[in-house]
């Protein structure tokens, strides 16, 4: 009787727990769906209806054709920033994670809390600016990768750091007796064993980049440096709200994040599991 109590007991908390993930999560995307294939009129009224017709390729054409094919320069941009900000990433994250978990000093403790810092205090945006003008940076693509790689940095440094410490350290030792370099034992050694929290660090800093909305509106201004999130301005002025429009380009700008969270989201779990109970 008690067995049958609590497996209904856990169905009841599993049924309730897809239920709330389903309205969270599931409902939103339905919305902008139907609302992205209605025309103007319907869409204005912004009520979760089937469309009376379907607009679905006029409003995709309309999007991507808009301001001069506006929306296909701004998926430009933010791929050649998430691409080399996540790569600056994986290869600045490791390398700190590692030479903080081989070499033990007394300033590891004060390079971790400037890590934890980085992670726990908000950035200031004016003093940013200043010196991104300074160094010729503002306004730039180049500008926005570093900014992307400074911020993301702590986050990476932290689950490398986690995952390399599980690693024995006579795997070092025996490449230091064979004679390898500090460089070779890092790239030829340790860095093939980080799959598992190097995809996990690819796929969170590239969702969380590729939907970075501040800091490009801060950073980056102009036209020719827009990004995916900042096209959303688009179709949204103080006198016409083109509703339809506006979640096309929504929903354009949502689905690759979401493709690449639903096939990577095992290795992203994996990952950070990983690091956890190894460290």
């Amino acid at each position: 009787m008690k067995c049958r109590d609590s497996a209904l007991r856990r169905y009841g908390i599993g049924t309730a727990a897809l239920a709330g993930a389903f309205v969270v999560f599931v409902l939103p995307f339905i919305f902008i769906f139907l609302t992205a294939v209605k025309s103007p009129a319907d869409a204005a009224a912004m009520d979760f209806t089937w469309p009376e017709r379907w607009f679905f390729w006029h409003n995709l054409v309309e999007v991507v054709q808009a301001r001069d094919y506006l929306l296909l320069l701004a998926y430009w941009n933010s791929t050649v920033i998430t691409v080399f900000a996540v790569a600056l990433l994986v290869v600045f994250g490791a390398m700190v994670g590692y030479v903080l978990e081989r070499r033990q000093s007394r300033w590891n403790k004060v390079i971790m809390a400037f890590v934890l810092a980085g992670l726990m205090i908000p950035p200031a945006v004016v003093p940013t600016i200043w010196v991104l003008q300074q160094l010729g940076l503002f306004k730039t693509i180049h500008g926005m990768i570093l900014i992307q790689c400074a911020y993301g940095l702590g986050f990476s440094i932290l689950l490398f750091s986690q995952f390399i410490a599980a690693i024995p350290r006579d795997l070092d030792e025996a490449a230091r007796i064979d004679g390898a370099t500090p460089l070779q034992i890092f790239f030829k050694v340790i860095m093939p064993l980080l799959r598992p929290v190097t995809v996990t660090v690819i796929v969170v800093q590239s969702i969380s980049i590729f939907n970075d909305f501040t800091h490009p509106l801060y950073y980056l201004p102009g036209r020719d440096n827009v990004t995916v999130q900042l096209t959303l301005y688009n179709f949204q002025s103080q006198f016409v709200s083109q509703l339809n429009l506006l979640f096309m380009n929504i929903l354009l700008v949502t689905i690759p994040p979401l493709l690449v969270f639903v096939f990577f989201n095992r290795q992203i779990v994996a990952g950070m599991t990983a690091g956890a109970v190894k460290g």
